[in-house]
């Protein structure tokens, strides 16, 4: 079964997401960053953010902590984000992800681990197709300033099945890595997405503390645009696409302000099934 026609949606049954989170990030001077609120106080409550498994590490589901949990789909049907509201104190972004993929977290010294071959996260691609899958990082202890070049680099296999590719950042001052910051990286020239992790390698670059989580993560609704502070927005399912999700999608929010505050962000997740 799946929600094909106007008449799907209206008879759809509905279940309500809720993210509201009370604390909030210390960003540095960086505006624009990309940050995770994960581990914050708020609803829900999550556990720290290293994950506790470098290798292969885990494909996080619904009910692990942190997480919403998901009703489950009855008779065969599919799962839809089909609205979100949102709103934060200040000017800036959210993204809503599917994280289907999570390692860490790596040391600033960890140097090259793997390869490994990942956990399988096929359940999680519509229709076995891992185009639109993204690698990203995550700050999961923070780094002490003064080291300038840091760099990770993920050894991938891509989403026609392709191993060896890779997709690195560098050069990354550890002065603004703080906890929760949170960069994509590029994938190969000509990917599209992927279907497994292999290796996780680490640039120290004279950091002397601090780790990272490495995720892979499906894009549900990755800009979602508060214009004014204190303010937000509705998207109803023909402006956020209706894109699938499953009985045990592991939502992921990202926050990216304009300025240099994190703000104090909420969200209201509508899931249709039918």
């Amino acid at each position: 079964m799946a929600i094909t026609t106007l008449d799907d949606l209206i008879g759809a049954t509905r279940q309500n997401i809720e993210y509201y989170k009370t604390g909030t990030r210390t960003t540095g001077a960086v505006a624009g960053a990309n940050y995770t609120f994960f581990d914050l106080a708020g609803q829900p409550t999550g556990p720290a953010l290293p994950i506790g498994n470098t290798n292969p590490g885990v494909v996080p589901v619904d009910t692990d902590p942190g997480y919403w949990p998901i009703n489950a789909f009855a008779g065969g049907a599919k799962g839809y984000l089909s609205r979100v509201a949102y709103a934060s104190s200040v000017i800036g972004r959210f993204g809503i992800y599917d994280r289907v993929y999570a390692a860490g977290a790596y040391a600033h010294n960890a140097g090259t681990v793997g390869p490994f071959s990942s956990p399988s996260w096929a359940s999680r691609v519509p229709a076995g197709d891992y185009k639109g899958l993204e690698i990203w990082i995550e700050v999961a202890v923070q780094f002490g300033a003064g080291a300038t070049a840091f760099g990770v680099t993920v050894t991938y296999t891509d989403q026609d099945g392709n191993g060896g590719a890779t997709a690195s950042i560098s050069g990354l001052a550890t002065a603004g890595l703080t906890i929760g910051r949170a960069y994509q990286l590029p994938l190969a020239s000509g990917d599209s997405g992927l279907q497994a992790i292999t290796q996780v390698q680490i640039t120290t670059g004279g950091a002397v503390s601090g780790s990272v989580n490495v995720m892979v993560l499906r894009p549900l609704a990755p800009v979602l645009r508060i214009p004014i502070a204190g303010a937000g927005d509705v998207f109803d399912a023909f402006k956020v696409g209706m894109p699938e999700v499953f009985a045990d999608s592991a939502i992921y929010p990202i926050f990216s302000p304009d300025s240099t505050a994190a703000g104090i962000n909420e969200l209201t997740i509508e899931i249709a099934s039918g």
